[in-house]
């Protein structure tokens, strides 16, 4: 039974105060709407998206730590996590999973049927990525997915219209908008690499899968190889849809940024790698910036 007593338990549970989590789901997706729409979106959307982000991904929280909670007790960071000490019961946790996912498909209601069908394939990618580490020598492949799946809810929420099929997905979904998500793959496998690179050693104990253990002595320059595949794919999709010199800036912004985050894990310390995968959101936020700037200022 969930209670108010316990909402500071509650609030470590979904990382309330690490909005790192959240805001780099965010970043892609905003950018994605604003491209949709041409520029603003407009205060529903916007309202939809930033709040059903931060809802989505505390509930992501919540089902991660149920998961995983046999194997957080062995990882140093992880281990007083509320679900793995016993803080918060596994019922407890995964009934406010449950509250957070439906108050998030509460605010995908107010939009359109494709986006709406569109939110199902989110939610069960968003369930597999949990276990996907146990059989998935890249799971953050899977990660990606979950985290770059915002990218075609946008376009279908701005482009929709009010047939539930799947064609009615397919006419408000452009190749381009699959093309951004794909790209943004290569975002999360490089900032998600370097969080694995944090708890190498404890996962290749215990027998996780991550990127970090996979790549081995790779895993630097494969991280550096992703940002550029991400930035260089964004710049080509970008300046095909008729995005300009903003926009260009931004993604300039967004490789110094990378190239910083180069001299943070070189070294593989956990406390570098931790860094540069907290720092982030500051990348995305390069990116978006340089999108919405571009947008805005052409008219």
């Amino acid at each position: 039974m969930l209670s108010i007593a316990r909402l500071p338990l509650y609030l470590d549970l979904i990382r309330w105060d690490r909005p790192a989590g959240w805001l780099l789901l965010l970043w892609p997706t905003l950018s994605a709407l604003w491209i949709a729409d041409d520029g603003f979106p407009g205060w529903h959307l916007l309202t939809v998206f930033v709040l059903g982000t931060v809802l989505m991904r505390s509930a992501g929280c919540c089902i991660n730590d149920v998961a995983d909670r046999e194997f957080d007790k062995h990882v140093k960071r992880t281990a007083q996590r509320p679900v793995t000490s016993g803080a918060v019961p596994v019922t407890e946790a995964l009934a406010l999973g449950a509250l957070l996912a439906l108050a998030a498909f509460g605010l995908v209601l107010t939009t359109n049927p494709p986006t709406i069908l569109l939110s199902f394939a989110g939610l069960v990618i968003t369930l597999a990525y949990p276990y996907a580490k146990r059989v998935v020598s890249m799971p953050q492949a899977v990660l990606g997915v979950a985290f770059s799946f915002g990218i075609p809810m946008a376009f279908a929420a701005v482009l929709g219209g009010t047939e539930w099929s799947v064609a009615a997905i397919q006419a408000s979904v452009p190749p381009h908008a699959w093309w951004l998500l794909a790209g943004n793959l290569f975002w999360v496998l490089a900032y998600d690499t370097e969080y694995a690179m944090v708890d190498r050693d404890d996962d290749t104990r215990i027998g996780m899968k991550t990127s970090a253990i996979t790549l081995g002595r790779y895993d630097v320059p494969m991280v550096m190889v992703f940002y550029a595949l991400y930035l260089a794919s964004w710049t080509m999709l970008g300046r095909l849809l008729g995005l300009g010199l903003f926009f260009v800036l931004g993604i300039g912004v967004a490789a110094v940024q990378a190239l910083w985050h180069y001299t943070l894990i070189r070294d593989r310390s956990r406390e570098g790698c931790f860094k540069a995968f907290r720092q982030n959101h500051w990348l995305g936020l390069a990116v978006f910036a340089g999108v919405a700037l571009d947008l805005g200022l052409r008219y």
